[in-house]
């Protein structure tokens, strides 16, 4: 029989494979450094391969690692869902991780985890709130279950759910020059000074699109952290913005003294979807969580 190797040493691969460094990787796994580099160095052994670079001081993996990191994911979902098929467990019944990016979770969640703890008791949720790259990252590897996300935006191996269009609006410091106005164009918005969160936030490049700016440079003169950042920014006069319609229900541009403009029809939207694995034995209860979702996002 081919000795195989055990799916605590795969889990702590992948860790590693994720962090590129063998003291976060082993924080994630909440194991010392030795025993995780243990744990792969018997990895290698079993497989008779090096499975990581150790020839350099930046992090690489040997092309046969290259071959296990792009094929363990797919092991080590498919042993999580063959332990929940086995455990019995009702539909949203005990944990459940979802991912969330930052310019979703704080304006939905509240709503959400009030109408799923009155629907679904017995649930555990765990939250990882992260941007949409990691999110997409760790639903492949199995490390959450599903992930609320905001689209366009290409992730492959997943199947989606939509639960809602979030129009755009501007928003801007009562003394800007649109601050009258009772509805903008893209016309109108290609010739402001727009503040926009940093690369790497999908709604970044959601706004840029949906709005048709052409001016991507002038777009990208100020790249916030958060949308509160940038609610701050435009109230202190240095640009507009654009928030989501769920942000501005919220209450986040009225907190911050801001006039918030609708568009002009048909207004530019991001789409909010809920995202799992092809395949995964988790289907049922994410398209559960999407429809409570979904209602959560409508009121």
């Amino acid at each position: 029989m081919t000795p195989l190797p055990t799916l605590r040493q795969l889990q702590f691969f992948m860790a590693l494979v994720r962090r590129a460094s063998f003291s976060k990787a082993a924080e994630d796994c909440l194991v010392s450094q030795s025993t995780l580099s243990s744990a792969i160095k018997e990895m290698e052994a079993l497989m008779d391969q090096q499975l990581v670079d150790r020839s350099t001081r930046a992090f690489a993996l040997t092309p046969a690692g290259e071959e296990v990191a792009s094929r363990a994911p797919a092991l080590l979902a498919g042993a999580e869902d063959l332990v929940r098929a086995a455990s019995g467990r009702r539909p949203l019944e005990g944990p459940f991780t979802l991912g969330v990016i930052p310019t979703i979770a704080p304006f939905i969640l509240p709503r959400a985890a009030k109408l799923l703890k009155k629907a679904y008791p017995e649930l555990d949720l765990y939250l990882r709130e992260d941007l949409t790259a990691t999110l997409a990252e760790r639903l492949s590897a199995g490390l959450i279950d599903a992930a609320v996300l905001a689209f366009p935006y290409e992730i492959h191996g997943v199947d989606i759910i939509e639960i809602g269009d979030d129009p755009f609006w501007f928003a801007c410091a009562e003394n800007h020059p649109f601050a009258n106005k009772k509805s903008v164009s893209r016309t109108d918005v290609n010739g402001c000074e727009l503040l926009l969160l940093e690369d790497g936030h999908c709604l970044r490049d959601h706004a840029i699109d949906a709005c048709e700016l052409r001016d991507r440079d002038a777009a990208a003169a100020f790249g916030g952290t958060s949308l509160f950042t940038l609610a701050q920014m435009a109230r202190s006069g240095l640009g507009a913005t654009l928030l989501p319609e769920m942000a501005v229900r919220e209450g986040l541009a009225k907190g911050a003294d801001l006039v918030t403009i609708p568009f002009a029809d048909p207004a530019p939207a991001r789409r909010i979807g809920v995202a799992w694995r092809h395949g995964s034995g988790r289907k049922e209860e994410a398209m559960a969580l999407a429809a409570t979702l979904k209602e959560a996002l409508a009121n």
